[in-house]
C-alpha cells in the first residue's frame, strides 16, 4: 500500500461515507460536511448549526496524515474511525490514537508515536 497515494484517498472514502449517510435525510438547520487540506493531510468531518434555539459546531472526527501514519485527533464514532481503517487494510502500526495521552496509547494495540 502506498501511503502518499492511498492514505488520502482511504480516509476520504471512510469519513466521506459516514457524511453521505448523515445527509441521507438531513436536518435543514444542521450541515456536515468533510473539510480537507490534502496539501498538509488535514482531514476533518464537521457538523454545525442550529438545534433547540442553541449554535453548535464542532468535529466529529479529526485525522491527519503525519509521518506516514494516520493519527486520529477526534473520533466520535461509534466503532472508531481506526476499526475502519484496519478494515479497509492500513496496518495498526501506522495508525496513532492522539486523542489518548503517550502513555496509554502504548496499551492500545496501535502506533504509540
Amino acid at each position: 500500500m502506498d501511503q502518499l497515494t492511498d492514505y488520502p484517498q482511504i480516509i476520504k472514502t471512510i469519513l466521506g461515507s459516514h457524511i453521505d449517510r448523515c445527509n441521507k435525510n438531513p436536518d435543514p438547520d444542521i450541515e456536515t460536511f468533510l473539510i480537507a487540506d490534502e496539501a498538509n493531510g488535514h482531514y476533518l468531518w464537521m457538523t454545525l448549526g442550529w438545534q433547540n434555539g442553541d449554535r453548535f459546531s464542532g468535529a466529529t472526527v479529526y485525522v491527519r496524515l503525519r509521518g506516514g501514519k494516520f493519527w486520529i485527533e477526534e473520533d466520535w464514532t461509534e466503532d472508531g474511525i481506526a476499526t475502519e481503517l484496519v478494515a479497509a487494510g492500513v496496518p495498526k502500526t501506522d495508525i496513532v490514537l492522539a486523542f489518548h495521552e503517550p502513555q496509554v496509547r502504548r496499551e492500545t494495540g496501535f502506533a504509540a508515536v
